[in-house]
């Protein structure tokens, strides 16, 4: 039976009293509401089945795959695909038992990252096409198309920033009018919107169709049910490193180098059997499926973002769902659910249908056949975890995906088997990776916890550039966070640390402990100045403290400016083989007199570019210190940006594992400070803080010495990540006040002033410096990225990634980075579409206003229609375009950085 259309009514005119109620409260709804079903004709639950393993276990197995959900059977599908033949998938139940039987199976195409577009493309090209062609067999697939609804001006401009970055990869949308979305949708209340975008070939997909296909399409081992996992058995071989041996069930034991976890919510249990922190939690997330409504048929499905809800066409009904403020976590995960629901919690729900009701006014006249309530997994960045464990060789995460595995699962199922099979993805995968998190991070409960929610919280929320959790702050702060708040810095978080964005005019901001927006009984933090400031940021228009950036970097350039990047990673690499080691994981030759400071890349076997660093000769100290460690041989100083400093580590430790260097590396990160004093008056300051000479002569760029600095023991290096003539100073811990509180000092007669990371990212596009992750990511070369000369290619010393260097530089370059430069003042941020001679090349990988030359500035990948080469020849001769938010902007294209191309200031000449 239904629930009739009475509950839609009550259940808005409840909401006013239901907000004012305690969170706990329980709604009581009437008594036949109680159905809980999925909307599929068909599940692969089988009643009174037999318990026991559908088949035999082997003794041994390449990899064993644990769960058989989306991700688990697309690993493995593309495990056999690329050509793995012993490879088992373990199921404790029957296939897509867990949470994949449940989810709502939606794929939309459009998102803001360039490799998500990629992944979703895949999915879809595996579900729509691959497997009916390799197997007869239709997954269920449906093309109905998806529709984004504008409800105002900022989110139309989201979505506007959407198409234009699907024009690159050929993503058929277009921008609709109320009438005309009311002409696609007759059902729908336009008369709210303001605007929609219609991507004509999103669609749905059936979890159980497309499982058993993928089932019935792998040609590997195959599938396994009825097979719980009850340990993983980890040896440690003769260079302690941990790996996995193999996986134990109450059926026997498989041998395995190597497991692959996706488990979904059960992924952090299954860990805990290896000693690998799984960073999730698990909310229960809903949906409510409708009685059959006239004239729903064929419609799109809706995605109402400032409503929080979806609509997801089922045949002749819909599913109602989306995401609330006040999930409910599900804190006791049981091993024995399995193709189970939990009872809808109407409190929690109910905020849904008002939105609901509104965008489709029939629904308040429909019945409601059945709740659909089950467990999901989330992340504390509504981001997969995917890759190779940090704590245990051999043991690969493909778990996290927020709700969304379906739709990621064949792209993300794909990359994750090349990981499996070469040690690395195929795609640039930083943004899943396991290794995103600081080692500190991912066995925080609090951190977490706090992530989590507030990623769930506002996974409909408009993705502005300059957006900053609330939750989960004040992890790791540096000896100077308290100095630099009291000064005003709004501080950004980055790694568990919070580094500076800028300086506010206000006063002091400080980040305040999470409040869960209010949610379960929580006081919400009132007059939150952090909170409010960060919201003034909020628009994809120039921000407001637009000019508060621009001094600082203005300052930088034409004074002098104090950069507080104590965040940094800071390691040393030492040990007998350290000299072997360094000449083989960075490309460029770092093997310099002792004093010398090297930019160097590290690649992956590809060639793509791992990491951007600075590594510095130093000779050991006489006592052990984090400024001078002791150490026999060669000895190495790195310094590394520090946002992808867990990345760094992990990178350098397998690469040292698998070439069996002996080696220390030693993380001195949380012991030192690292102050940053940048442009033309830099010398004239320092000169009068350090105790060493500063000329050119004395002290030339690309070099270092340990120095006094109003009587503390620094390492100064001359070195610039914003173009201008300057001097970095690494400091113990317990120097870094004094020591920033003598430079302050001395440059007040200069005009210093505090500068954030927001005048970093200007300054340094600027003068056309690399962001690694931004425009140099693991599948980019140097050679595309204009980094040649970070390579010894002219040595004869072997590097990891030449090869691939060498092959890639005979055959020429088949698309390369290039810098922009727009006359009109609007902002851009990344992902515009890059045209030549009208024909779509690329698109911008990040994009700030440079105040010196008071242009808007944008670097981003151009390749050439034909597939050909892109020589200097083919970027002079094109007349290029930058597409905003469907807007066309003609610009100008750069081979070499338009401030100071001659290099001259770092070097001192003004």
């Amino acid at each position: 039976p239904s629930l009739c259309a009475s509950v839609w009514r009550l259940a808005r005119s409840a909401l006013s009293s239901l907000r004012r109620s305690p969170p706990c409260r329980r709604y009581s709804t009437p008594e036949h509401t109680t159905r809980k079903s999925v909307p599929y004709e068909t599940t692969l639950k089988q009643e009174g089945g037999s318990s026991s393993p559908t088949k035999a276990l082997p003794k041994t197995a390449d990899v064993v795959v644990i769960g058989g959900g989306s991700l688990g059977c697309q690993t493995l599908y593309h495990l056999a695909k690329m050509g793995m033949t012993n490879v088992v998938l373990l199921e404790r139940d029957r296939l897509t038992a867990g949470t994949t039987w449940h989810t709502a199976g939606l794929l939309w195409q459009l998102r803001p990252s360039d490799v998500e577009v990629e992944l979703l493309a895949h999915t879809r090209q595996v579900v729509s096409a691959d497997l009916e062609q390799e197997t007869g067999l239709h997954t269920g697939w449906i093309q109905n198309g998806g529709l984004f609804i504008a409800s105002n001006k900022q989110r139309l401009d989201e979505y506007k920033r959407l198409m234009s970055l699907g024009k690159v990869y050929g993503i058929e949308s277009y921008v609709l009018s109320p009438a005309e979305t009311k002409d696609l949708y007759p059902l729908m209340n336009v008369d709210d919107l303001y605007g929609t975008l219609y991507v004509p070939k999103d669609g749905t997909m059936d979890p159980a169709g497309t499982c058993t296909t993928l089932a019935r399409a792998s040609t590997a081992r195959g599938v396994i049910e009825n097979c719980p996992v009850t340990g993983i058995q980890v040896r440690t071989d003769d260079m302690s490193i941990k790996r996995v041996k193999a996986v134990e069930t109450p059926y026997g034991t498989i041998e395995t180098p190597c497991v692959v976890n996706c488990t979904g919510v059960w992924a952090e249990k299954l860990g805990q059997m290896a000693g690998v922190n799984v960073p999730l939690v698990a909310m229960h997330h809903a949906y409510v499926v409708t009685e059959r409504i006239e004239g729903i048929q064929n419609m799109p499905n809706v995605r109402d973002h400032d409503a929080s809800v979806y609509l997801r066409l089922q045949g002749d009904a819909l599913s109602v769902g989306g995401y609330e403020p006040n999930p409910i976590f599900w804190d006791e995960v049981s091993d024995k659910f399995a193709f189970s629901l939990f009872d809808l919690d109407w409190d929690v729900f109910m905020q849904h249908i008002e939105g609901a009701v509104n965008r489709v006014p029939a629904l308040e006249r429909t019945g409601i056949k059945s709740t659909v309530c089950g467990p999901e997994s989330f992340t504390a960045d509504h981001k997969p975890l995917m890759g190779e464990a940090p704590e245990v060789r051999g043991f690969f995460l493909g778990c996290g995906f927020n709700s969304a595995g379906m739709m990621l699962g064949g792209g993300c199922g794909k990359e994750l088997a090349h990981w499996v099979i070469h040690g690395r993805p195929e795609k640039d995968m930083y943004g899943y990776d396991i290794r995103r998190f600081h080692r500190s991070l991912t066995s925080n409960n609090r951190w977490i916890r706090e992530r989590s929610h507030e990623s769930y919280a506002k996974n409909y929320s408009l993705v502005f550039p300059f957006d900053e959790p609330l939750a989960s702050r004040n992890m790791r702060k540096d000896p100077l966070h308290k100095v630099l708040q009291d000064q005003g810095c709004v501080f950004q978080e980055r790694h568990g640390w919070e580094r500076p964005g800028w300086f506010s005019r206000d006063g002091s901001a400080p980040v305040l402990d999470y409040d869960y927006y209010g949610a379960y009984g929580i006081s919400k933090n009132h007059n939150y100045k952090y909170s409010n400031l960060l919201s003034k940021e909020y628009t994809f228009d120039f921000p407001l403290h637009h000019d508060v950036i621009k001094d600082e970097c203005l300052t930088c350039r034409n004074a002098v400016a104090v950069f507080n990047m104590s965040y940094f990673g800071k390691f040393y690499l030492t040990g007998p083989d350290a000299r072997k080691a360094a000449d083989w994981l960075f490309s460029a030759d770092v093997n310099k007199p002792v004093g010398s400071t090297v930019y160097t890349c590290m690649l992956n076997k590809r060639g793509g570019t791992e990491s951007d660093l600075t590594v510095s000769c130093i000779k050991p100290g006489s006592v052990h210190s984090s400024l001078a460690p002791a150490f026999e041989g060669d000895g190495y100083y790195l310094a590394i940006g520090g946002a992808v400093a867990q990345h760094n580590w992990s990178h350098i430790q397998t690469v040292l594992q698998d070439s069996g260097f002996r080696c220390t590396l030693l993380d001195c990160s949380e012991d030192m400070g690292m102050i940053s004093i940048q442009g033309p008056k830099s010398r004239a300051l320092l000169q009068e803080v350090l105790d060493t000479d500063l000329s050119n002569e004395a002290f030339p760029f690309s070099t270092h010495k340990v120095v006094q600095a109003a009587g503390h023991q620094v390492r100064a290096m001359r070195l610039s990540f914003v173009g201008e003539m300057g001097w970095e100073l690494h400091v113990p811990r317990d120097s870094c006040v004094p020591v920033y509180q003598a430079v302050v000092a001395a440059g007040a007669k200069h005009g210093v002033c505090n500068a954030g990371y927001r005048a970093i990212d200007s300054l340094s596009i600027e003068k056309g410096y690399r962001h690694w992750h931004a425009d140099l990511r693991p599948d980019d070369t140097p050679l595309e990225a204009g980094l040649a000369f970070t390579c010894k290619m002219k040595s004869s010393i072997p590097f990891l990634g030449r090869e691939a260097l060498q092959a890639q530089r005979a055959q020429g370059l088949r698309r390369r980075l290039v810098c922009f430069t727009i006359d009109e003042k609007v902002p851009m941020f990344g992902l515009e579409a890059i045209f030549r001679n009208g024909q779509p090349v690329g698109h911008l990988r990040r994009a700030e206003y440079g105040f010196a030359i008071n242009k808007t500035i944008g670097y981003g990948y151009i390749r050439s229609p034909d597939g050909g080469v892109v020589s200097p020849e083919f970027i002079k001769t094109g007349k290029f375009t930058l597409e905003r938010m469907g807007m066309t902007y003609k610009a100008k294209a750069h081979l070499k950085s338009p401030f100071d191309p001659e290099n001259k200031r770092v070097k001192g000449i003004y």
